[in-house]
């Protein structure tokens, strides 16, 4: 079983305490991704970024919260450069334009709320 790979069938683990930066690992000239919460309501994923690496302008229709658990990234909202650190969230407005630049490896928790 790989180092990042729970034990029950691919799912992340509940009713446990569990260290963000272990569940996902980096991977070169990559962003790597982890579903933690999939419901109707809102979505909970993990991402990895090697440096450089960017999500392209883009919108959604729902508020979207990015907590950076590890390094930097720069995250762009309807055209104003935000920095964000290890330990900084930030709230991305619904139907605003943003974008997303590991200007250093990052992390981060992204929390989407469908309401």
């Amino acid at each position: 079983m790989a180092k990042n790979e729970p034990s029950n069938g691919g799912k992340t683990p509940a009713a446990q305490a569990l260290n963000l930066n272990t569940l996902i690992d980096y991977q070169e000239d990559s962003i790597v991704s982890r579903t933690i919460i999939d419901k109707k309501t809102g979505t909970v994923t993990l991402f990895a970024f090697d440096k450089g690496q960017r999500l392209s302008e883009h919108t959604a229709p729902f508020d979207a919260l990015v907590y950076v658990v590890d390094g930097e990234t720069q995250i762009t909202i309807a055209g104003k450069p935000i920095t964000v650190n290890k330990g900084e969230m930030v709230i991305m407005p619904a139907n605003q334009p943003h974008s997303v630049l590991a200007t250093k490896k990052f992390k981060m928790l992204l929390t989407m709320i469908r309401s």
